[in-house]
C-alpha cells in the first residue's frame, strides 16, 4: 500500500475534482457538497470518458460522453447500465487539510 499526498482541501472546489496520474492510471478526486472526498479511476467503464469532466449530482458523477451515472462512493454504475471502476481510500489531515489517497500495490 502506498499513501500519496495529492493536494490540499482548498485545491478542490465543491462538486469539483482534481486529477493526477499514478503510473498508467489517471485518478480523479471529487469533493461532494457534504465536504467528503472520493477518489475513483478517471475513466468511465462504458467508453472511457473522463469523469472529471462530468457533472456531480449528489454522490454520483455523470459521464460527459453518454451520461452514465457512477456512484463516487462505491464506483458502481447506476442501473440500467452496468459496470464498476476502481475506488481509492482518501484521508484528510484534520490539522493541515492535506489530502492523501491509498493505492494498493
Amino acid at each position: 500500500m502506498n499513501k500519496l499526498h495529492i493536494g490540499h482541501l482548498e485545491d478542490i472546489d465543491e462538486k469539483g475534482s482534481r486529477t493526477f496520474k499514478v503510473q498508467d492510471t489517471e485518478i480523479a478526486v471529487f469533493k461532494l457538497s457534504d465536504g467528503s472526498l472520493h477518489a475513483v479511476e478517471n475513466r468511465c467503464p462504458h467508453k472511457g470518458g473522463k469523469l472529471s469532466e462530468g457533472m456531480v449530482c449528489g454522490t454520483a458523477v455523470h459521464c460527459p460522453l453518454h451520461d452514465w451515472k457512477i456512484d463516487l462512493r462505491s464506483g458502481k454504475v447506476h442501473e440500467p447500465d452496468d459496470g464498476c471502476l476502481n475506488t481509492y481510500p482518501t484521508e484528510v489531515d484534520g490539522n493541515s487539510g492535506e489530502i492523501y489517497i491509498t493505492i494498493a500495490g
